[in-house]
């Protein structure tokens, strides 16, 4: 295959992967609680980076390993739990959608608290996402029946510590590897998550069939979702550009709603015009 069609076709799957990792969460949800899916999700997902990205190890200084465990807390820990808990009260489709604000979030901080230079029309860009995030939200907790709308509120906060991350790799570790970051992030974060999890009653649920169903759901999105999908997003910005390879944010949000529209998840036509705002405030600020 051609580079040129092998782009395409990364594309298309870390689409179908990382717009599936949504359901996947909430399939977990369904023996597991937040924080074990969450603590599942990071111990699959440092098993197998330590598998095949052991080596990769080797090339991390001492001094950066301290920034190393600042971005595991912020791209990876707190977020695996945060889109964990919102899921139990708003549906998977709603929270994929909200995912797309991380570039957004990520020119705003980077503005504020890192002084990278901007466009205007970057600056239009949030103010429109901002628009569309709250038609989304606004009218999915006045039409929503039993889902609590404040736990967007996590969600957000997730695609905050996302862009924090991103912020953070680009000034201080952009001389890194991507898969010796990644593989270091979770090699620091393993112990953390098996500590959590064994605080929980997982040991009273492991014998259960809905549980241990749950639990490969969740190794599915740690491996698949977390592991070999951000191996080939390396791959990606490695034969395309990073501006192409973060299209994939745009397909996302597309994935996870047929998903959803599987499982019974329904948005409203307010909901899907403002999702669609949302996509175009992420263009704006994105956009070359």
């Amino acid at each position: 295959m051609e580079a040129k069609q092998l782009k395409w076709a990364y594309l298309l799957i870390l689409s179908l992967i990382w717009g599936s990792s949504f359901i996947l969460i909430k399939r977990g949800l369904v023996g597991l609680t937040a924080i074990q899916v969450g603590s599942f999700r990071i111990i699959f997902a440092a098993l197998f980076l330590l598998l095949v990205g052991f080596k990769s190890l080797k090339k991390i200084s001492r001094h950066q390993w301290k920034f190393v465990a600042i971005t595991s807390i912020f791209g990876t820990f707190t977020p695996a739990y945060l889109f964990a808990i919102a899921e139990t009260q708003v549906d998977s489709s709603i929270v994929a959608i909200l995912n797309s604000l991380t570039p957004l979030n990520t020119l705003v901080l980077g503005i504020i608290i890192f002084g990278i230079q901007f466009q205007k029309r970057q600056v239009l860009g949030v103010f429109v996402g901002l628009i569309g995030c709250l038609l989304l939200v606004l009218t999915g907790n006045s039409a929503s029946g039993g889902q609590n709308y404040l736990y967007v509120l996590l969600v957000v906060i997730a695609t905050l510590c996302y862009a924090i991350n991103v912020n953070l790799i680009k000034k201080y570790l952009s001389d890194l590897n991507s898969v010796s970051i990644t593989t270091g992030n979770f090699t620091v974060l393993l112990i953390p998550a098996l500590l959590i999890l064994s605080t929980t009653d997982i040991s009273q649920r492991i014998n259960i069939d809905v549980t241990q169903h749950s639990i490969f759901f969740v190794m599915i999105l740690g491996v698949l979702g977390t592991g070999i999908a951000n191996i080939l997003f390396f791959k990606l910005i490695q034969m395309s550009s990073p501006v192409f390879a973060t299209s994939v944010t745009y397909l996302i949000p597309i994935v996870a709603f047929f998903w959803g529209l599987l499982d019974n998840e329904m948005l409203t036509p307010i909901q899907f015009f403002g999702a669609f705002i949302i996509l175009i405030g992420v263009y704006l600020s994105a956009r070359k």
